[in-house]
Parts: C-alpha cells; sequence; structure tokens
C-alpha cells in the first residue's frame, strides 16, 4: 500500500545513521584537542568556586512532546485517509476502467501518504507553539 515510501526512508536513515557516527567522532576528538589545551593553561586554584554545575532553572527538553505530537499526528493521518478512501470506495470512484487507466488504482496510496505527511507536520507545528508557550511562561 505504501511501497513508494519505503526508499527514501531506508535512504533517510541510513544517511542519518552514517551522518551521526562521523559527528560523534568529530565531536570527540575536538573536545579531547580543548580539554589537552585548557589542561596546559588551566590552574585548578583559580576555578575553585567559580564553577556552578546545577542551574536554579530546570531545563526541560521537548523531545518527547514533539515525538508524542508526531506519532499522534501521523495516526490522525492514517484514520483521516482510510476515511477517504472508505468513502471513495462506496461510493464507486475507484472501479477499475477498461482502457487501464492507473490514476484511480493509485489513489488510495497518494491520499495516505499526502495525509500522513499534513496531519504529522500540523502535529509539529501544534507543539512548536506549545514549547513556545511554555518558554514565555518560565521567563
Amino acid at each position: 500500500m505504501l511501497e513508494f515510501i519505503f526508499v527514501p526512508v531506508v535512504v533517510g536513515i541510513v544517511v542519518t545513521g552514517v551522518y551521526g557516527l562521523f559527528e560523534l567522532y568529530a565531536r570527540r576528538k575536538e573536545r579531547l584537542m580543548i580539554i589537552e589545551k585548557l589542561g596546559e593553561k588551566l590552574d585548578p586554584a583559580a576555578v575553585t568556586g567559580k564553577l556552578k554545575l546545577s542551574s536554579s532553572m530546570p531545563f526541560f527538553s521537548f523531545s518527547a512532546l514533539k515525538v508524542g505530537s508526531l506519532l499522534s499526528g501521523i495516526g490522525l493521518g492514517l484514520l483521516v485517509g482510510f476515511i477517504i478512501n472508505a468513502s471513495l470506495w462506496s461510493s464507486g470512484l475507484y472501479t477499475r476502467h477498461s482502457d487501464g487507466s492507473r490514476y484511480m488504482h493509485e489513489m488510495p496510496e497518494i491520499v495516505y501518504g499526502a495525509s500522513v505527511l499534513l496531519f504529522g507536520g500540523i502535529s509539529l507545528i501544534v507543539a512548536f507553539v506549545i514549547e513556545l508557550k511554555l518558554a514565555k511562561k518560565e521567563k
């Protein structure tokens, strides 16, 4: 049903994984170089009492909000796509034509893909607005 999306998703996952590994090793090397440079010039007696490791404001990560809203948006998109396809099927729009037309045959895949992308994007926008409101409330 959604065969058209498998190849881009797999390619995206592989590219993201390879990029993440390269970034991980590059950051590690940069951090080690910074530590070596600071280790030569830093006097521990001058820094005692000046470093504060805990902040008074808690740090909130909105990744759970983003993932939850994205998954709920995808679920809502699949539900809306199913409802649209069921209503179009019952109306007789998906009948096979004698001329071999493939337009109506591919219509359910287009409806599912478009509704998933639309509602997934809308849910991420909603998560962003919620994040902005919570950030303004903290200040």
